[in-house]
């Protein structure tokens, strides 16, 4: 699908997953695309989904290896420029990289990067799927933060949605059962952040293309990074310095399928498939650290993820009847 330049619809069109760490946000038109299109749309976004929990998996490797955070950052964003500027010269081209608005890349890469630091403390301290659970929250932070902050109206559905998948994350955490930890404070305040992300991408220029957020995003995060590493820096073993190549390479291309999944497919047809970035959580931590999820753990992302899905086939529909007016 091709990225909107002269659209935007009043509530807001948007990707609930594109703003976790490393992805990017794309409108797209609303237009039927071929069966073969879909097709490899949802295969791109599965892959791009098993990226993202390696990324996620990287991190907490990299953590429990003793590397301080800012430079389990670095490597996160410094490897992932390869694919990253692969997916500006095949898109947008460098050209687009030339803004009129730097401040508003630069909020936009400040929320980013504290949502991406709280992110990677929530994995360093939680299982990976609990953690992933908890960033499937951000949707429902979204739609709370579009009606505060843009003042756009929220239907009664929308709201029994969110409360519903605010639901699933008590029946995750069992509240008063088990104890609140740190980590999941980290994994909450993550969600919440990279849903500030989304608003504020949501209130960029139509100008700003898909590439040139995430360009600028990633140098952000690079530079703010690669500042600290003189004040905390271990050397990598072979195995660890792998581990940080590949966290930032996979991260980077993730962001690149995503982006052009979602140009081949349906953002509807395409959100159920990220959800399955559980399974690649769970599989991964249990291959790697023995971690197990619970009934009760699952039983809440099935919940969130079903609130999540419900808030975009809303948004989805009611960017049809804009189109249609």
């Amino acid at each position: 699908m091709r990225p909107i330049t002269n659209r935007r619809f009043p509530d807001g069109l948007f990707d609930p997953s594109a703003n976790a760490p490393g992805r990017g946000l794309v409108l797209t038109e609303l237009r039927a695309p071929a069966e073969r299109d879909i097709i490899l749309g949802v295969i791109l976004r599965t892959i791009a989904v098993i990226g993202l929990a390696a990324v996620s998996a990287g991190a907490k490797w990299m953590a429990a290896a003793g590397a301080p955070l800012m430079q389990i950052i670095f490597c996160r964003n410094i490897f992932a420029f390869i694919p990253i500027l692969i997916m500006v010269q095949t898109t947008v081209g460098f050209g687009a990289l030339k803004t009129r608005r730097p401040l508003r890349h630069l909020t936009r890469s400040i929320i980013g990067l504290l949502a991406m630091i709280c992110t990677f403390m929530s994995v360093a301290r939680l299982p990976l799927v609990e953690a992933a659970t908890l960033g499937f929250t951000a949707p429902l932070f979204a739609t709370v933060l579009s009606l505060v902050v843009l003042k756009e109206a929220v239907g009664w559905r929308r709201w029994l949605a969110v409360m519903v998948g605010f639901g699933g994350v008590l029946v995750a955490l069992r509240p008063g059962v088990i104890q609140i930890s740190i980590g999941v404070v980290y994994g909450l305040t993550a969600a919440a952040l990279t849903a500030g992300a989304m608003i504020s991408i949501r209130g960029m220029p139509k100008s700003e293309a898909g590439p040139t957020i995430a360009f600028y995003f990633t140098l952000a995060c690079t530079v703010v990074s690669a500042c600290s590493l003189p004040f905390g820096w271990i050397k990598p073993d072979l195995p660890l310095l792998l581990v940080m190549i590949g966290t930032g390479l996979a991260g980077g291309a993730a962001q690149l399928l995503l982006t052009t999944a979602v140009r081949l497919a349906p953002l509807p047809v395409l959100a159920p498939f990220d959800y399955t970035q559980l399974v690649w959580a769970s599989g991964l931590g249990f291959l790697v650290w023995g971690e197990r999820p619970d009934i009760w753990v699952l039983a809440g992302a099935g919940i969130i993820a079903a609130s999540g899905i419900y808030i975009l086939w809303r948004e989805r529909t009611a960017a049809r009847s804009v189109l249609a007016d």
